[in-house]
């Protein structure tokens, strides 16, 4: 063989070993090398695909040498690559280039989660400035507050009263904010220690479909995730009616690098409210955060956090006072109530890469939190002389850690994705107390007093299979808890326990008909845990109840600056609770079922104006009751929320918001209806330079409307009998506040 032949057979030997498809490994950041999560990676040959991990790393499989890739993701600048030689011997580094958001760009496929990408949408487009906003931005989430701030708002989601968090798990950074087991009700969530403008991204669920949650998952989950870094320092500060006052700082300590960003927040909030007595309310609110990569990109954040807050209340006042003209809408029966709380949290997150298949994330959390409540609820029905005021306290400490290994392989030609997690969450509460008092000073009687601990321990896989265009996605949970109360009102030391397993599966199936369509089916079974008091009180009756759900819907792109989502879903319940305030307990009121459909538009008509709205109707029964008297009190029918919004328009941004409830019964019979209402908030912004003009102005139209409503027995001091009958929280009036900022 002559060195012709032998240099001939070494060239086809190099070209037939470039032919074969091999792994591309890589990495994309911003302009301020700020690591991209949920890039779509295209090769527009072979048309593999992937998406970046949170640390902005990829694998590309499939890929050959010529082969044409496609980078983007919304909000930024495509970028194309053609594959070289070297592409295959280092890691890629992209730089992809931030723009306006160009909704005609988004391909529905492309998207890791399309839904999540459309809340994304919406908090570039509108940016918040108060805690309320932020839960306003998952769609179809309706809130209500009692408090001005004070105590944790009211939520509605899909057709549930959801009081303060019963049915709707919510999370910060891996951290449940749901808090079990509380002094003033069952899933209680306290979000005000979240500074709205530390907020980078949400991601929700509607439905017991998701392996990941499990507690409080019935009607769904919100997890909020905070930034890893911000691009600028600013201080800002707001003035408006009510005496009404926000101080916001927002510091970098360090300069963009690669490898480390670190950054504090700090808020503080006073106002004294509409109301004829001062709310006196204020807010201190303090966030830091620290992010390193090391250099194998595997990440760890550190995060701290501590708010305090205090205020008066008016209460919930009677309608048949507010009509006989004894007191205003921003009146008062007893304006003695108001309370105080605390939350300090740590928290640690770690991510790595563990092999090209394999990731895992994790993270490990300590909270420390104080509650204190004053309220008066029924004024002078169980006491004549010395009125119904009650506190609720508590004293809790929080433990937990959640870790999750997500793999990737084949199944023979079939891609799978398998992720597995455990996770552990342990409550120490004490001095869970529900008291009498008089004038927030004088104890007049311990109603129930002790220490509750309680421990959740979970574990959870769910795999997602590709066949092309279909996925199937089946998942099974396991939760453990125990449950420990030692009542400290009776003479002897008595310790209750009851413990309880439960298994959840779910299966999910995604369908892409075209690039801009997606069908979904998703179906489940979820659970919220009920109260330790009442577990042990029942001897282990209702400690888990089960949710079933079942939702069938699509995403779809039908014009190229419109997307639709819809949503026909069904959801029974094997036990409803109702929170019975002047008692302190979650009451078990039967089987219920809900039905219904959501519908969301999102609308881009130019590159600087946007509309989005989401409606949702239902109906909500109890089946355990006559018909006539199977209404689910305060469920609501119908709800809907949205508005135009102006992003960057020469200097000007801003919106007009609206949303909207409509009546919806207060008791089983429907005899007594809570008014919905219809309110409208307009806010403008002028951006010149480093300074930025702000003006917010709440309920325009000045309409009368009811924030928070109860069917309530009360009887005043004067009052010989009992009434049953409309109570309420008014909704703020005008309300007008003008803001400052300045970024360095």
């Amino acid at each position: 063989m002559n060195y012709r032949k032998i240099i001939i057979l070494l060239i086809l030997a190099v070209l037939a070993s470039t032919a074969y498809s091999q792994d591309i490994k890589g990495q994309i950041t911003n302009e301020i090398e700020q690591p991209l999560e949920a890039v779509y990676i295209y090769n527009i040959n072979s048309q593999s695909h992937s998406h970046s991990e949170e640390n902005g790393m990829f694998i590309l499989k499939n890929s050959k040498i010529g082969d044409t890739i496609k980078v983007g993701l919304l909000g930024y600048q495509n970028k194309i690559l053609v594959l070289q030689p070297r592409n295959f011997e280092i890691n890629i580094l992209l730089v992809l280039e931030e723009k306006a958001f160009q909704l005609e760009e988004m391909v529905i496929i492309e998207e890791l989660n399309a839904l999540s990408t459309i809340s994304r949408l919406d908090l570039n487009t509108s940016p918040v400035n108060s805690t309320q906003e932020v839960l306003r931005k998952v769609p179809g989430l309706i809130i209500g507050q009692h408090a001005g701030g004070g105590k944790a708002e009211q939520l509605f989601l899909r057709g549930f009263d959801v009081d303060h968090g019963t049915d709707v798990a919510i999370s910060v950074d891996g951290i449940p904010v749901n808090m079990v087991s509380h002094a003033h009700g069952q899933g209680y969530s306290d979000l005000h220690f979240l500074i709205p403008e530390t907020v980078n991204k949400i991601d929700f669920g509607k439905g017991p479909y998701y392996a990941q949650e499990g507690d409080f998952n019935t009607a769904g989950y919100v997890g909020f995730s905070t930034r890893d870094y911000i691009k600028d320092s600013q201080i800002s500060m707001s003035v408006g009616d009510f005496n009404s006052l926000r101080t916001l700082g927002l510091f970098n300590l360090l300069e963009h690098t690669k490898n480390q960003n670190a950054y504090i927040a700090t808020e503080f909030i006073s106002t004294d409210g509409p109301f004829e007595s001062p709310q006196n309310f204020s807010r201190f609110n303090i966030f830091g955060k620290y992010v390193i990569y090391t250099p194998e990109n595997d990440k760890l954040s550190l995060s701290a956090s501590h708010f305090t807050s205090r205020w008066d209340a008016s209460g919930q006042i009677p309608q048949r006072e507010v009509d006989n003209g004894n007191i205003t809408r921003f009146g008062a029966i007893d304006d003695t109530e108001g309370g105080e709380t605390e939350r300090t949290n740590l928290n640690v997150e770690f991510s790595k890469r563990i092999s090209d298949k394999t990731t895992l994330k994790s993270n490990a959390f300590y909270s420390r939190y104080a509650f204190e409540l004053y309220s008066n609820f029924t004024f002078f029905l169980e006491d004549p002389i010395n009125g119904d005021q009650i506190r609720q306290k508590e004293d809790r400490q929080i433990f937990g850690v959640n870790t999750a290994i997500t793999y990737n392989t084949f199944l023979g030609k079939t891609e799978m994705t398998l992720t597995s997690g455990l996770g552990f969450r342990h409550d120490i509460v004490d001095d869970v107390e529900l008291s009498r008092t008089l004038n927030r000073r004088t104890t007049l009687e311990n109603i129930s007093l002790g220490d509750i601990n309680q421990t959740n321990m979970d574990a959870f896989v769910k795999a997602e299979f590709e066949f092309g265009k279909l996925t199937i996605a089946p998942a099974l949970r396991l939760d453990y808890f125990k449950m420990l109360y030692n009542d400290k009102l009776q003479t002897a030391y008595t310790l209750q326990a009851e413990t309880k397993t439960i298994v959840s599966p779910k299966l999910n199936f995604f369908y892409d008909v075209k690039d801009n369509l997606q069908l979904y089916v998703k179906s489940g079974i979820g659970f919220h845990s009920n109260d330790t008091r009442v577990v042990v009180a029942n001897l282990c009756e209702d400690i888990l109840p089960r949710a079933y759900g079942l939702d069938v819907g699509d995403v779809w792109k039908p014009t190229k600056k419109l997307v639709v989502n819809t949503a026909l879903w069904y959801l029974f319940l094997e036990q409803e609770f109702v929170y019975v305030g002047d008692a302190g307990i979650v009451e078990p009121s039967g089987k219920t079922e809900r039905f219904g459909i959501d519908l969301g538009i999102r609308y881009q008509f130019n590159d600087w104006l946007f509309l989005d709205t989401d409606a949702t109707y239902t109906k909500a029964r109890s089946l355990e009751a006559v018909a006539g008297e199977d209404f689910i009190p305060l469920a609501p029918d119908f709800t809907m929320a949205g508005g135009l919004s102006v992003n960057n328009l020469n200097g000007f941004s801003g919106g007009i918001r609206y949303r909207y409830i409509d009546d919806r019964p207060a008791n089983d019979d429907n005899s007594l209806i809570a008014k919905g209402y219809f309110v409208t908030d307009f806010n403008a912004n002028y951006t010149f330079n480093n300074i930025t003009l702000g003006l917010v102005i709440e309920n325009m139209f000045d309409v009368e409307w009811n924030e928070t409503q109860f069917a309530t027995e009360s009887r005043l001091q004067n009052e010989a009998q009992s009434v049953e009958e409309i109570h309420f929280t008014p909704g703020t009036p005008f309300f007008i506040k003008g803001s400052i900022s300045y970024r360095f």
